[in-house]
């Protein structure tokens, strides 16, 4: 599971024709210099605004004609479709297809010639913020360094110099940084460093052989179970586990269930290309968020009294609900804040030390509203919501009662 960089849309709105027309317009003058007041003829900066003009000397203050409103929705929908394909493969039901993983560990960890490693993320990414969370929670954060590309405005992920943020945090918070290790302008000039190259998706997170130039890992769950189990010998918090033997097999099946219909069914319902697929998505979405209601009404956690990776895949599809799915991914049957256990299930886990430093609700927010070009045109970020606000999430939960185990957890991180 990863997020990938979407195709410039100037790709797929620019023609390939290397000459250009010229369209001549014989129109007075007077339409360019309507009276200085008319505010909806100027542009933001004060500047007249010829389109506007002209439209109202085409068909007044009425709407526009039928046939060009027709004509328009036409070729939106094409452009919309054509980028939808690139970013969101779907079946022929329209429903979406996730792509797989490229690069996989497929149950092994890094050979022992590896001795340095760097981790690519991106803050906006769920995936990514699976693998920000393990390191934190085990201590990795000087064994395993990481580099954070923030959305570029063509579609890719690229890095940013933030002045005054040389290490990455700004108040405790994870922010973009530069690339670290390869000082490359974006993700996609990281992967073609390896060897043989690479024109392939470019997705996060990514884990980066250092000193071979090689990507070991894209698969998020690869990456967080070597993260659990297979660098002890780096973490400051070695003792902590989030996949314990006994509990491999309840991880597995609550995995099975919260992958396709919550983690990847957000998706499903925002990246879907028809009204069917979106039907049979949002359903199982939402019957899959009222089963875990029901269950975590007597649980703390999805696996009883202890924390495991299968809750951290839950919170990241969770800490992002009514932020941008609820809205942006026509998620909208209910609010996760009308969700009693669920949102408390949440902020509990929102409260473990080290886990608020990788939540960056603003990069979170810019990420989705605009990079997602095809579901958001205008790129207007709506305001973030109470409910998602650092002081609202820090109320407390009041499920420390469920397991006295919790208790020793949310102090020994």
């Amino acid at each position: 599971m990863h997020c990938i960089s979407l195709p410039s849309p100037s790709l797929l709105l620019h023609s390939p024709s290397k000459t250009t027309s010229k369209l001549v317009c014989h129109v007075s003058p007077r339409m360019f210099f309507n009276d200085s007041n008319n505010n909806s003829s100027s542009d933001r900066n004060g500047n007249l605004n010829p389109i506007n003009n002209i439209a109202k000397l085409l068909w007044g203050a009425s709407l526009p004609p039928g046939l060009l409103i027709s004509t328009v929705r036409t070729t939106w929908t094409s452009t919309w479709q054509a980028m939808m394909s690139q970013l969101a493969p779907s079946d022929p039901s329209g429903g979406y297809t996730r792509p797989p993983s490229k690069f996989r560990l497929d149950g092994q960890s890094p050979t022992a010639a590896i001795t340095k490693l760097h981790l690519y993320v991106s803050l906006t990414c769920p995936w990514a913020h699976r693998t920000l969370i393990v390191r934190a929670l085990k201590g990795l954060e000087e064994a395993v360094p990481v580099s954070v590309a923030t959305h570029g405005f063509d579609g890719s992920w690229e890095f940013k110099d933030i002045p005054g943020k040389d290490n990455g945090m700004d108040n405790d918070i994870l922010v973009p940084t530069m690339d670290k290790v390869n000082r490359c302008r974006n993700l996609k000039e990281v992967y073609k460093l390896r060897k043989g190259g690479y024109d392939g998706r470019v997705t996060v997170p990514m884990l980066w052989d250092v000193k071979n130039k090689e990507v070991v890992c894209n698969e998020s769950y690869d990456i967080i179970e070597f993260f659990n189990s297979g660098l002890n010998g780096l973490a400051l918090n070695p003792g902590l586990d989030l996949s314990p033997v006994e509990l491999k097999e309840e991880i597995e099946e609550w995995n099975r269930v919260i992958y396709p219909n919550v983690n990847n069914g957000v998706y499903r319902c925002g990246f879907a290309q028809s009204q069917e697929a979106y039907d049979v998505a949002v359903t199982g979405l939402f019957s899959t968020l009222d089963r875990i209601d029901d269950h975590l009404g007597s649980s703390r956690y999805l696996c009883g009294d202890r924390l495991t990776l299968a809750d951290i895949c839950l919170f990241t599809t969770l800490i992002r609900f009514d932020l941008i799915y609820n809205v942006l991914f026509k998620c909208t049957k209910k609010k996760l804040l009308e969700y009693t256990n669920l949102h408390a299930y949440m902020r509990d886990i929102y409260q473990i030390p080290k886990v608020a430093a990788t939540c960056n609700f603003p990069e979170i927010m810019d990420g989705y509203y605009q990079l997602l070009f095809p579901l958001n045109p205008g790129g207007i970020r709506p305001v973030m919501p109470a409910g998602c606000e650092h002081n609202f999430l820090s109320r407390p939960p009041n499920r420390e009662s469920m397991s006295s185990v919790g208790k020793n957890l949310q102090h020994g991180l």
